[in-house]
């Protein structure tokens, strides 16, 4: 492949082009002129990643134009809440048949859909088969450390899929194909949800049983909503279900895990974010998920404790509280 153009230069959008970047050209878009230039300059990127060296080859622009002309393919590493704005400009200068490869594990609050939904409402004529994702437990930090893990990137087209399996797999990132393109991209966004309960249930300090029976309960939930909107259920117990849930909703670098955590110890909710300085997306899914699941009629009894207390003030203790003591049911 000639060329990759990466769009968003977060921690994901960076890992992600430097994986690219080892045997590839690559461009990556950074929103920040501070950010392209050091990445072009320092080979590294100042913001999100200061303390991991970039390729020498990975070269960034702040010119969305620029960084998308001539590219082989077009992968979108921007947060959901913007995505949309950023992919309609764009799009005039993608090809039909380029492949699209979204990284962005989030729902679009205003009209409840995913960023291939997104992509495929911006850009009707683009080629279906070739607007995918990438997603697994792939914490930005780890990789950009040469940590081995392991990705899915699901398209309908398999040639697509095999394409960006190549320009991605490495020594220590393993890509494996996948064609549950709803089932791939829903189980990335909906465990941001479950994270954010993780992480007040370690905020609390409560124990492994605590984590472990709200993790399985959690792929429960996302698996009665995942399949409800067009997933496959086998595709849950994989890298996009299961592997991405349990690395988000055990690591202290998860930014959702995050987010709860710091909610459990009392911060409020507005000087988290500002704290952080980068998004989690489970704050903004969680709404669009549990509109969702209303539609749907899904059950999600932990998605919606965890927007009484993201919304409504509701602390993480009486939450967990309400949850332990919900009428008795099967399992099933």
């Amino acid at each position: 492949m000639d060329k990759i153009a990466v769009i968003g230069a977060g921690s994901w959008g960076t890992t992600a082009a430097a994986l690219a970047a080892t045997d590839t050209p690559t461009m990556l878009w950074a929103r920040h002129r501070e950010v392209a230039d050091g990445v072009n300059q320092a080979h590294r990127n100042p913001r999100y990643l200061p303390d991991h060296p970039l390729p020498d080859g990975l070269v960034a622009t702040p010119d969305l134009a620029d960084a998308v002309a001539g590219a082989g393919a077009v992968v979108m590493a921007v947060p959901s809440h913007g995505f949309r704005g950023v992919f309609s400009e764009a799009a005039p200068h993608i090809d039909a048949s380029v492949p699209i490869l979204s990284l962005t594990k989030g729902i679009e609050q205003d009209s409840l859909a995913t960023m291939t939904q997104v992509i495929s409402d911006v850009s009707p004529t683009h080629d279906q088969g070739r607007i995918g994702v990438m997603t697994g437990p792939n914490l930005a930090s780890e990789i950009a450390a040469g940590q081995p893990t392991a990705a899915v990137i699901a398209f309908q087209d398999p040639d697509a899929a095999v394409s960006l399996q190549k320009v991605f797999m490495g020594p220590t990132f393993r890509v494996y194909t996948n064609d549950d393109v709803p089932g791939c991209e829903l189980g990335g966004a909906l465990k941001n949800v479950m994270a954010i309960a993780a992480g007040m249930s370690d905020g609390l300090g409560f124990g492994d049983n605590t984590r472990a029976t709200l993790i399985t309960r959690a792929l429960a939930e996302v698996t009665r909503l995942g399949t409800a909107l067009g997933g496959r259920p086998s595709t849950f117990a994989g890298l996009a279900g299961m592997g991405d849930l349990i690395a988000t909703c055990i690591s202290t670098n998860s930014r959702n895990h995050h987010v709860g955590f710091g909610l459990a110890r009392g911060d409020t909710l507005e000087t988290i974010v500002e704290e952080m300085q980068m998004v989690a997306e489970g704050i903004k899914t969680t709404r669009a998920v549990l509109d969702l699941a209303a539609k749907h009629r899904i059950d999600m009894p932990i998605a919606a404790h965890v927007g009484m207390v993201l919304y409504d003030g509701m602390h993480p203790r009486d939450a967990v509280l309400r949850l332990m003591t919900r009428d008795p049911k099967s399992e099933s």
